[in-house]
């Protein structure tokens, strides 16, 4: 297979992502710290249990609600689903959800299947989503299809967009209603619980859904998510991640990451440079005439772009291709991230 190699170009803006950086420095200096310190491992360290104890307070939940430390996104994904869904199970999404497009089969690979429903920006509507599952409860071959047995939703979505307070509690009513799950992917949580004029909270999410996870290697981390079982417990799920390649031995290194994200705040302040940087990326295109693709009131921002004006942005701006538009357009996006500074917006927008 053929791998589009990209190298870093000195003078290149770059706003591909929001994983273009290694980790805050705070976190960097933690490791530092302990480096050549002795920890027992495999998530056993006091490093993991006190930034459990630290996610548990955040989300407003008990001692025994259990949590998990993994490595990447489509790893937890693929993780999370086996754990949950039996082996006649799939899992229902939105058609752009990430399990869906861009996980390479990770889910199909374990044995579920990714049963879609269209979206609306990104998001799934709680009446097609009741009307999905109602079709299949009242189908006379349903014994022959694969049983829906979870809701897996982004929040932020891959639109940049975010669920309302509401349309989460519509959705969990779904749920409740045919007793299944609801899985909340948070890979940039921290962003969509800081954007402007959100009304979900943390502990608005710990409490509607069954199980989330929560970010770490976009919003900081050098890597790791923390997976929440806000409101259920999986038998074995530590043997699971083992099974799935998730259990880093070195466990130790994704706690102290953690426990210092949810030190003072810090995962919020830092998630919400990259909002304020997105704000002010998404006004200078406005300002500038440019056409916005979707409006999106977190770090990922979505700009239909002239063909022609892109070749002019070669050799000076790197950004992350999302779809062609038309003949002559395409959909393109700025990512921001904690770390993005007032001079990489003010160059970029010397560009635009």
């Amino acid at each position: 297979m053929n791998m589009l190699i990209k190298r870093h170009i000195k003078g290149v803006i770059y706003f591909d992502s929001d994983y273009m950086e290694s980790c805050n420095p705070e976190i960097l200096e933690k490791i530092s710290a302990i480096n050549l310190d002795k920890n027992v491992g495999y998530g056993t360290d006091m490093y993991c249990q006190s930034a459990k104890e630290k996610i548990r307070k955040a989300c407003g939940l008990s001692e025994d609600a259990e949590i998990f430390f993994l490595v990447g996104g489509t790893q937890t994904n693929a993780t999370v689903i086996k754990g949950i869904l039996r082996n006649y199970e799939g899992v229902v999404s939105a058609d752009t959800g990430h399990v869906s497009v861009h996980e390479a089969g990770a889910i199909e690979t374990n044995g579920h299947k990714v049963l879609t429903v269209p979206h609306t920006n990104g998001k799934i509507n709680p009446t097609d989503l009741d009307n999905y599952l109602n079709t299949y409860h009242t189908d006379g071959n349903r014994e022959h299809m694969v049983y829906p047995g979870m809701v897996y939703i982004s929040h932020p979505t891959e639109y940049g967009t975010l669920y309302t307070k509401n349309e989460l509690e519509q959705i969990r009513n779904v749920c409740n209603k045919y007793n299944i799950k609801l899985y909340l992917d948070g890979a940039r949580l921290g962003y969509g619980l800081c954007a402007e004029n959100t009304d979900v909270t943390l502990k608005d999410i710990a409490k509607l859904c069954d199980v989330f996870y929560i970010g770490g290697t976009k919003t900081g981390a050098m890597f790791g998510e923390a997976v929440v079982f806000s409101n259920m417990k999986v038998p074995h799920f530590f043997t699971t991640i083992k099974q799935n390649g998730g259990l880093l031995a070195k466990g130790w290194l994704l706690g102290i990451q953690f426990d210092t994200l949810f030190t003072d705040d810090l995962y919020f302040k830092i998630c919400k440079n990259a909002i304020n940087q997105a704000m002010k990326i998404k006004n200078i295109l406005i300002s500038k005439g440019y056409k916005m693709y979707i409006d999106s009131p977190t770090n990922q921002q979505f700009i239909i772009m002239d063909n022609n004006k892109l070749k002019e942005f070669e050799g000076k701006l790197s950004y992350g291709f999302w779809e062609k538009y038309d003949e002559n357009n395409t959909v393109i996006r700025f990512a921001t991230s904690w770390a993005t500074t007032d001079e990489q917006v003010r160059e970029l927008e010397k560009l635009l």
